[in-house]
């Protein structure tokens, strides 16, 4: 079965993630990689930075969520040895889902019918922080949902194996304090399958193991459909 196309096919419109209320046209595509000239003297270990940065591109261009990401070679994880390694091509710094940029406390809601698989608080310095992971199975085909960097509250009452509907908020966006120090934002993520991970799953690749990763977390815009 061709994942890629199937994933595709499951909607012909755009699948909401975040913020019922705005309309798709209040979306703007924002590049975070090392490539983006804007970012050559900026503070990437500064989340006021990065805050104020995000707040004044949607501002500029009259927007009300940033999104993008997927396989983009980014900088801001040198700061964590959670990414960072002496090796260049195991450092881990391309990124593997979507980002959805916008203020904290936005609803996050289910891409689509299914159950909660598993959550947890992902403490480690620029790590996902509150996250949560949803099990979809349609038409016979399992695979999951991530949806990292959410509020402590988001996690506080969830339990295993709870249905879910698609677009029922399941969590709130956390702030810098609990998301792992970023600017607030959803990490969506596919993943094809999830081993023995619970309640994470590696949103950020090495060089060495992109081939592996790219295979079993598929470009999210397949069924967000925002580009």
């Amino acid at each position: 079965m061709d994942f890629k196309k199937f994933l595709f096919e499951l909607s012909q419109t755009p699948i909401r993630v975040i913020a019922p209320k705005v309309d798709f046209s209040a979306y703007v595509q924002i590049d975070l990689s090392k490539g983006n000239t804007a970012l050559e003297n900026f503070d990437a270990n500064c989340t006021q930075s990065w805050m104020t940065y995000i707040n004044q591109y949607l501002q500029n261009r009259n927007k009300s969520i940033a999104f993008g990401g997927y396989l983009e070679t980014r900088s801001i994880y040198t700061r964590s040895t959670h990414f960072e390694t002496k090796n260049a091509l195991e450092s881990r710094n391309i990124h593997l889902g979507i980002d959805l940029w916008c203020a904290s406390e936005t609803p996050v809601l289910a891409a689509f019918d299914g159950v909660v698989h598993s959550f947890q608080n992902n403490t480690n310095y620029g790590d996902y922080g509150p996250t949560i992971v949803l099990k979809h199975c349609i038409k016979g085909v399992a695979f999951y949902t991530l949806y990292g960097h959410l509020s402590k509250s988001s996690i506080k009452t969830l339990h295993k194996n709870t249905q879910i509907s698609k677009e029922q908020v399941i969590g709130y966006l956390g702030n810098a304090s609990v998301n792992g120090d970023y600017a607030p934002h959803l990490h969506f993520q596919i993943i094809k399958d999830m081993a023995n991970d619970e309640g994470d799953y590696p949103g950020v690749s090495s060089q060495n193991d992109l081939d592996f990763y790219t295979a079993n977390c598929p470009d999210p815009n397949l069924v967000l459909k925002l580009y």
